[in-house]
């Protein structure tokens, strides 16, 4: 990572190096992070860019705007505290266009290592799973609140849990449910016999995208993007499932292809994996897929 005046701690962004790679960034483009998380991605595309006045850093979470703030104090640099969809429609309000759009959709660091936000289950914790604390459904809403059939859709749609039933029937018949051990001891029960991940895994991704919009605001936003980007410019975004990855697949190529009317270039011809030193390094890489795309000009 380059050392620049605005040092952003230990947090390794995920594939940094083929973002870069792939995405090219020149000096004097102006930069748009959909989800700056702790900064990783932000300070090494600045650094290249060395454009932070015409940027724009979001993030949804108030811990990493907080971050996000001292580590750029000084650099003229615009932070946007919301989600990326809403802030997507403010920018296009105000005619912006960026050289450069990155959206890395996986849960930061401090979600997962802050034990009060619920995100994980390895510790007692509320059910919350709120990237945003200013939101008010939280994953004891949907925990405790939503039908047996609602559950079993959201286990099966955002988690791909195969025995959706079963885990959805246990949840209801042992309400309430109060936190996150409690939560994934029950799905446990619908899993004898080992497995290679914690059983409860798919289930707290499933909640946690029903909690969040995650893959409404992901379908939505896309187009935004692509309206926010200048002519020449690349949209790239790390997705950590095969669901988020479906969606921007599906968007990419229907706004790509060899007609006249294509809007987008794809940079990426598939996915791209992360390395084997990374995987190793940061467990968390292992899932992620890189696509990268440029506007036609």
């Amino acid at each position: 990572m380059h050392q620049n005046s605005h040092q952003v701690d230990s947090h390794e962004p995920v594939m940094l190096a083929e973002v870069i790679e792939y995405v090219k960034p020149q000096k004097g483009e102006s930069y748009l992070d959909a989800t700056a998380g702790l900064g990783g991605h932000a300070a090494a595309i600045l650094n290249l860019t060395g454009n932070y006045n015409q940027s724009v850093l979001i993030d949804r979470d108030e811990t990493a705007l907080k971050r996000l703030s001292s580590s750029f104090s000084g650099s003229g640099i615009k932070l946007l505290h919301q989600d990326y969809l809403n802030s997507a429609k403010e920018l296009i309000q105000k005619n912006r266009t960026f050289d450069i759009i990155l959206a890395d959709l996986g849960v930061s660091s401090p979600h997962l290592n802050e034990v009060s936000r619920g995100f994980s289950f390895t510790k007692t914790a509320p059910l919350d799973m709120r990237m945003d604390q200013r939101q008010e459904k939280t994953a004891a809403d949907i925990v405790n609140k939503t039908s047996e059939k609602q559950l079993a859709e959201i286990l099966r749609n955002y988690g791909e849990e195969p025995r959706y039933r079963k885990i959805a029937n246990l949840i209801v018949k042992n309400r309430p449910i109060n936190s996150t051990t409690e939560l994934a001891g029950l799905v446990r029960k619908a899993w004898v016999g080992h497995s290679r991940t914690h059983p409860a895994t798919r289930t707290f991704m499933a909640i946690r995208i029903a909690v969040n919009d995650e893959l409404t605001q992901l379908s939505q936003a896309l187009p935004l993007w692509l309206e926010l980007l200048a002519p020449g410019g690349r949209l790239a975004v790390i997705s950590f499932h095969s669901l988020e990855d479906r969606i921007v697949k599906q968007y990419f190529a229907s706004e790509s292809g060899n007609r006249y009317d294509a809007a987008l270039t794809l940079l990426t011809k598939h996915p791209v994996a992360p390395g084997p030193h990374e995987t190793a390094n940061n467990p968390r890489s292992r899932s992620a897929k890189l696509r990268v795309a440029a506007k036609q000009k």
